[in-house]
C-alpha cells in the first residue's frame, strides 16, 4: 500500500465530507476529502499527533453511513491517503472481498491508481522513477529515498505533465503507481528529483498557498473498471 496516514502539521476539522463515488456488488469508491485521515490512529500514533483526536476519520463515517461495514476491518478501507491527500479510496463490503482487495490494489492485475501532483515547475513532460523507500528519519515522519534496496522497499511511478500552470510555479502532473506503492511514494520521489509538491513543507516544498501536500488520488481502475473523482479547485490554477 502506499500513501498512509500522516501530517505535516494538524489540519482543522474540514466541512466537506466523503462522498460515494461508485457502488458494486463487491466494493465501493468514496471520495476522500483532504484533511480527513483514512482511518481511526491508536494509541501512541493517534497521540503523536496533536489534535489528531478532532480529525475526521473516513473510517468512522463508513461505520456510520454504512453499518454493514462495521464487521469488516477498518470498514473495509483496503488502501490508505495521507490526510492532506484527497480523492479515490476504495472499501469492500465484506470480509471475503476484504482480503481479496486488499492483496489486489496496487497490483499489476488488481486495482491501478492514477494521482494528480503539483509538482515545482520544470519537471519533464514525461518520466518515470524506480526507488526504494527504505526508512524514517529519526524522530521524523519523512522517509529515506535510495536507488539501490530490497524488492519490498521497491516503488516505482510514471508521470506526465498535464499543464503548466500559469503562475509559473507549479506544474499539474498526473502519476501512475506502477505496481504496490509505498509510503510518501510519490511525495518523495518527486522530491528526490528535484520537483515537491506544493504544500509538502516535509519534503521541501513552499507552504505559501497550500496548507498541506497537493496530491489527488484521480482515477483508481478496480475489476476491469475505472472510478474517477474530480479534482478540487487546488489542481485548476
Amino acid at each position: 500500500m502506499t500513501d498512509e496516514t500522516s501530517v505535516n502539521s494538524p489540519v482543522s476539522a474540514p466541512l466537506e465530507a466523503p462522498a460515494l463515488l461508485a457502488e458494486r456488488p463487491e466494493w465501493i469508491v468514496i471520495s476522500k476529502p483532504a484533511g480527513w485521515h483514512t482511518v481511526a490512529r491508536s494509541g501512541a500514533s493517534a497521540g503523536a499527533d496533536e489534535g489528531a483526536s478532532i480529525i475526521p476519520t473516513v473510517e468512522e463515517w463508513l461505520r456510520t453511513q454504512r453499518p454493514e461495514h462495521a464487521a469488516i476491518p477498518e470498514a473495509g478501507i483496503v488502501h490508505r491517503l495521507d490526510l492532506g491527500t484527497s480523492g479515490c479510496l476504495v472499501a469492500a463490503r465484506s470480509v471475503e472481498a476484504y482480503e481479496r482487495l486488499r492483496a489486489a490494489v496496487g497490483s499489476a492485475a488488481g486495482a491501478r491508481k492514477t494521482y494528480l501532483a503539483l509538482a515545482v515547475s520544470g519537471i519533464a513532460e514525461v518520466g518515470s522513477f524506480r526507488y526504494y523507500f527504505v526508512s524514517r528519519h529519526k524522530g521524523s515522519r519523512k522517509v529515506t529515498v535510495a536507488t539501490e534496496g530490497g524488492a519490498p522497499e521497491c516503488g516505482r511511478c510514471r508521470w506526465q505533465v498535464q499543464k503548466r500552470l500559469v503562475d509559473g510555479i507549479h506544474d499539474l502532473v498526473e502519476v501512475e503507481l506502477v505496481g504496490r506503492g509505498r509510503r510518501h511514494q510519490i511525495r518523495a520521489g518527486l522530491a528526490h528529483l528535484g520537483y515537491p509538491l506544493a504544500g509538502d513543507a516535509l519534503y521541501g516544498g513552499s507552504t505559501t498557498v497550500h496548507t498541506h501536500p497537493a496530491l489527488h488520488a484521480w482515477r483508481v481502475e478496480i475489476d476491469g473498471e475505472q472510478v474517477e473523482c474530480p479534482a478540487d479547485a487546488r489542481f485548476t490554477g
